[in-house]
């Protein structure tokens, strides 16, 4: 019963040993390196990747990705095609696509669409949209096309109506200071 107790504390011992090694408890360091305000040492070391804070409540640009809520050509294309369901909603990837949707009153004719966002700017060449087109004689036998561009261009101004709509939203009820912060960080918006 010793020999267990004293393997414990031998494996225990280790671990921590192990554990705090590589914690790397005594670095030397050059003072002239870091900024004497906290704010600003703070604000180092998260650049660095070295911290993190939980409560941050300042707002953050930049990144590659933002939340699909903040993301107006995101929110507008998903506020459009509401109606109808969706099979994947790719927010990373970039592309949401719909089951075939069909009207109550053409029962042989129902419509796909996918959307592809190549940039998150509003612009009228960062989505592609396609649409198809599913007709039926049977429910064995359909015919699926690709529709006309008419729709596509439809919904293609839809979406960026609406990106735009929330876009001035945002920078109607941004305070000013945030303003500057977020003209600094995306000069074209």
């Amino acid at each position: 019963m010793n020999i267990n107790k004293l393997i414990i504390k031998i494996l225990s011992i280790s671990i921590i040993i192990l554990t705090l090694k590589s914690c790397g408890i005594y670095r030397k360091t050059d003072a002239r390196e870091f900024p004497p305000e906290p704010e600003k040492r703070v604000q180092k070391n998260l650049e660095e990747g070295r911290g993190f804070r939980i409560f941050d409540d300042k707002n953050k640009g930049g990144g590659t990705f933002e939340f699909a809520s903040s993301n107006e050509m995101w929110r507008a294309s998903l506020d459009i095609i509401d109606f109808m369901p969706l099979i994947s909603a790719d927010y990373g990837g970039g592309l949401i696509i719909t089951d075939w949707y069909g009207d109550e009153n053409q029962k042989n004719e129902s419509v796909k669409i996918s959307i592809r966002f190549l940039t998150n700017e509003i612009r009228s060449d960062a989505l592609e949209i396609t649409v198809f087109t599913k007709q039926c004689n049977t429910p064995t036998n359909c015919k699926i096309q690709k529709s006309d561009t008419k729709i596509e261009n439809e919904l293609k101004i839809a979406i960026l109506k609406q990106a735009a709509k929330y876009k001035k939203d945002i920078v109607e009820n941004t305070p000013k200071r945030q303003k500057r912060t977020l003209s600094s960080i995306n000069p074209g918006g």
